[in-house]
């Protein structure tokens, strides 16, 4: 892990000269890993990088003089901004030669722009599925279309363009490495059909314009315009999202062997991911707080899933029968719960449940979806289960909170004491023409 840094302003002449002397560099974070010092001088203070490449090991640099004197050039003197510039630019680079990929040379492409990105994520701390699905979609949606374009002569229309193609293109089929791409057959007159493929490749739209952003960001793009003027197929991935019913839930337990049970029921009690409870162990419990600390989600991010009474209790008795393993989940051979392990056995549950069948992650959305019925705030819901904000949670469960929404309206709406007393004539209804010739007055 890199070291905490005390972060300094020095975004200002101002800030900078009221700094006091020392040998060391004053540092200001950027981003994870990345820091930008100001080391003190007789004269013109100087601009320092300091990148973390992993396993304690960092790289620091002198990246330009700092315009307290002379104005900034962009060249040899930086102002604070194009310091920031400078300093992502050189982490790229250094992250790349640290990552065995060459440093880049001759015009910016696309695929440099995912390479660079990939190495991103790798340095964020993001899972090994993220960077293998991420790195996936590039190679097999982007590089062939795009990647050899210069990012900084895409189009508008070009991207347009190929998202609309990777909408209506069938999906692809797994074969082995070196084998001919096979596609599976699709009615693209179906309305799901259409809605699936349109989410697919918006999905592939995000990795890129997370790409491209960096890029844009680094100094290695002068605009975002291109794409930041593409937006994404609307009402896409406003896919159903399945989850068990209460009393579901205690069926499949009830149907699992006893490894695979305690499996579901932390799945059940935390709304964690497969992954996540696979890394589990006992210090991860906290009795005293009643929290589970997950150490590695999907973004990287660290969090504490907080527990029910029940779920407490749960955990409680399950490190108790786990004092002497470094998992608190592990199948009755002995062994760590591994990638994909959990497929099989949670078919089987289900079919002996008699449910139809799901899959692991099902698990997930149960918890959420049950907390926002039962009146959780969609954010509270996001924060236990990873997510920065409500929007993945809005996304998929918002609908089911309309009686919380009702009831937070009844409660906190304004009353005007008015009572239903009105002193208004209600209308008479209009008389139709002729009426009064033909004697219909009421």
């Amino acid at each position: 892990m890199p070291r905490t840094v005390r972060d300094t302003n020095l975004s200002t002449r101002t800030a900078r000269r009221k700094l006091k002397p020392r040998a060391k560099p004053y540092y200001r974070g950027l981003d994870h890993g990345l820091h930008l010092g100001y080391r003190l001088s007789k004269d013109a203070g100087r601009w320092v990088v300091r990148v973390y490449l992993g396993n304690e090991n960092y790289k620091l640099e002198t990246i330009g003089t700092a315009d307290d004197v002379a104005d900034a050039d962009g060249v040899a003197v930086l102002s604070w901004s194009q310091a920031q510039e400078k300093a992502r630019q050189r982490r790229t680079e250094l992250s790349r030669e640290a990552a065995g990929l060459p440093i880049h040379a001759g015009p910016y492409t696309v695929a440099d722009a995912t390479d660079d990105y990939i190495v991103w994520l790798e340095h964020e701390g993001r899972s090994e599925q993220t960077i293998k699905n991420t790195r996936g979609a590039f190679d097999a949606h982007v590089i062939p279309k795009l990647g050899a374009t210069r990012a900084d002569r895409l189009t508008t229309p070009q991207i347009k363009g190929w998202l609309s193609a990777l909408s209506k293109a069938a999906p692809r089929l797994r074969v082995k490495a070196g084998k001919k791409q096979r596609y599976r057959a699709v009615d693209m007159t179906d309305d799901e059909v259409r809605r699936q493929r349109q989410s697919a490749a918006n999905r592939v739209f995000t990795y890129l314009k997370s790409a491209l952003n960096l890029a844009w960001r680094s100094g290695k793009v002068e605009s975002d315009k291109a794409w930041r003027a593409v937006s994404p197929f609307r009402g896409a991935d406003a896919s159903r999202v399945r989850y068990f019913l209460l009393e579901e839930c205690r069926r499949l337990v009830d149907a699992c062997e006893e490894d695979f049970g305690e499996l579901v029921q932390g799945g059940l009690q935390t709304g964690a991911r497969y992954s996540e409870l696979a890394r589990l162990g006992a210090p991860d419990f906290n009795p005293d707080v009643g929290t589970v600390a997950v150490r590695k989600s999907k973004n990287g991010k660290p969090r504490q899933v907080v527990l029910t009474d029940e779920g407490r209790a749960f955990f409680a008795g399950l490190v108790k029968r786990a004092s002497n393993r470094e998992f608190l989940f592990v199948r009755a051979d002995g062994e760590p719960w591994k990638k994909s392990w959990q497929a099989r056995p949670m078919k089987a549950a289900c079919k002996a449940a008699k449910i139809e069948p799901a899959g692991f992650h099902v698990l997930r959305h149960t918890w959420a979806s049950h907390a926002v019925m039962n009146g959780a705030p969609l954010l509270v819901v996001a924060r236990n289960l990873g997510h920065r904000d409500t929007r993945m949670v809005e996304k998929h469960y918002g609908h089911l909170a309309p009686s919380y929404l009702a009831d937070e309206i009844r409660r906190a709406a304004p009353r005007f004491g008015m009572g239903t007393a009105t002193n208004v004539a209600p209308l008479r209804a209009r008389t139709p023409a002729g009426a009064w010739a033909r004697g219909e007055r009421s």
